[in-house]
């Protein structure tokens, strides 16, 4: 039972001299991080040679067991085999969490998977270790990779089918176990590694993407899909060294644009994402303003500003208001980066009603025209800057939202856009959760998966920092 120290547990001993065989065959899953959940199977056994299998491919392992498992196996031979901690008992560190939650892993496997981790996880039931770390990671997107074992009778056994189908309509893949002696046996070793391999290639490595978007685009641009290795090793302390002498600017919530005295037309952005950003330049010792319109989320910051010297905040209603103070700030001090978050409107009334107007109006008909487009303008005055839009579409593939992003680039001269999808059930404005992609101007584009706004901004300024050193 590991009830000490596990807030510790997803980071690895790397003196553990278990740990002299990683990538001794090959580089494939280095610095992939792999939760192995182990359940009470007699092919319990076969885990220890998966566990170096994936170690001398370059992986990280933690092994999650049930209870049960110890009837065949010893939980130290886990640890040997792994070199890190395992988990067999759940406690107020919260393992489940700290290795399943957004972003916490790469990928979790259950090696073997009986017939009851099966039917327990496809009916939402999470009373053990491993089905426990399932519930977390189904919800955090984590890929799942299922190998089940038990007796052919079982597997054919039309229950366990339409827990199987259920799984797999949830994106959770499972490798067909091999029939023989009338037994469903465990998928090969080698045959496991080769699907984890491809799962985190498809997700994560370096590829060329094609695109075939709508009319009015370039159907032949090709993109180029980088690698979260490139960022995802920048210690803390790189960045605070590179942003410390650095002034940001911040643009972040909604802007409102009035009909008459008291009605508007404005959108439903929290603001949450700007203060995310904002927080993180702060903590990088960065010198911050923000130009901030309507947001719901509450920051201290904003209401304490004399705590924190380096910090200006700059409240605006309007569009033009906005636009009007970046270009002042701008005009008075140097900045090394723009960060334009907020949620400006797009379009605002042609005019503007001085009374309210009467609610014994029988119709009323509104002409909207556009509102400035502040991200146009920035470039063109001040060249020398590193700027980065913010991109916000609803329920588009992924290709066209990469190819509006670079138009937006193009268009407005930006250096990093930042897109996403706010048509996304988990992702929707205002949630606490983001997924985005980052696009430069070479073509080449990051993926930052779902996780909280206060990641996904760290990992942003990450990627800030790759591009600006480059240059």
């Amino acid at each position: 039972m590991i009830n000490n120290n596990n807030n510790n547990i997803n980071k690895s001993d790397k003196s553990h001299p278990s740990k002299d065989i990683q990538s001794t065959f090959g580089n494939e899953l280095l610095h992939k991080k792999i939760v192995v959940c182990v359940t009470a199977s007699v092919a319990c056994y076969k885990t220890i040679d998966l566990i170096r299998l994936l170690m001398r491919h370059g992986a990280e392992v933690f092994v999650v067991m049930s209870k049960t498992v110890e009837r065949f196996i010893s939980k130290d031979y886990f640890v040997w085999a792994s070199g890190n901690k395992v988990i067999s008992e759940l406690s107020g560190d919260l393992e489940h969490i700290l290795l399943a939650d957004y972003g916490k892993s790469d990928l979790v496997i259950v090696y073997p998977s009986t017939a009851n981790t099966i039917g327990k996880f496809a009916n939402g039931i999470d009373d053990t270790p491993p089905t426990s770390i399932l519930s977390v990671a189904l919800g955090s997107r984590i890929p799942i990779v299922i190998a089940p074992a038990m007796h052919e009778s079982m597997h054919e056994n039309e229950i366990i089918k339409e827990n199987i189908t259920k799984l797999e309509k949830k994106n959770v893949i499972f490798i067909n176990p091999l029939i023989e002696e009338r037994k469903a046996k465990i998928a090969d070793i080698d045959v496991v590694l080769k699907s984890i391999i491809t799962i985190l290639k498809k997700d994560h490595c370096s590829n060329v993407v094609t695109l075939k978007v709508d009319k009015g685009y370039d159907n032949n641009i090709k993109f180029i899909q980088k690698s979260k290795d490139m960022y995802s090793e920048i210690k803390e302390s790189e960045l605070k060294e590179f942003f410390k002498n650095k002034r940001v600017l911040i643009s972040l919530g909604s802007t409102i644009e009035y009909i008459d005295p008291i009605r508007i037309v404005t959108n439903t952005s929290s603001g949450k994402m700007g203060n995310s950003l904002m927080k993180n330049a702060l903590t990088f010792g960065a010198t911050v303003t923000i130009v901030k319109g309507f947001t719901t989320s509450h920051n201290k910051i904003m209401n304490e500003p004399c705590s924190f010297p380096n910090f200006k905040a700059i409240d605006v209603t309007t569009s033009q208001q906005m636009y009007d103070v970046i270009i002042k700030e701008l005009r008075s001090i140097k900045y090394d980066i723009v960060i334009l978050a907020a949620a400006v409107s797009d379009f605002k009334p042609s005019e503007f009603s001085n009374r309210k107007i009467t609610s014994d109006t029988i119709s009323l008909t509104l002409t909207f025209v556009p509102t400035v487009k502040i991200i146009d303008k920035i470039k063109n005055i001040f060249n020398d800057l590193f700027l980065v839009a913010f991109k916000a579409d609803y329920e588009v593939p992924v290709d066209i939202l990469l190819q509006k992003s670079y138009k937006k680039i193009i268009d407005a001269n930006a250096d990093l856009v930042v897109a996403n999808d706010v048509g996304k059930k988990d992702t929707h404005i205002g949630s606490d959760l983001n997924e985005v992609f980052l696009i430069d101007k070479n073509k080449n584009y990051y993926h930052i998966p779902i996780q909280n706004k206060f990641d996904v901004a760290y990992n942003i300024f990450k990627i800030i920092y790759l591009n600006m050193s480059k240059s």
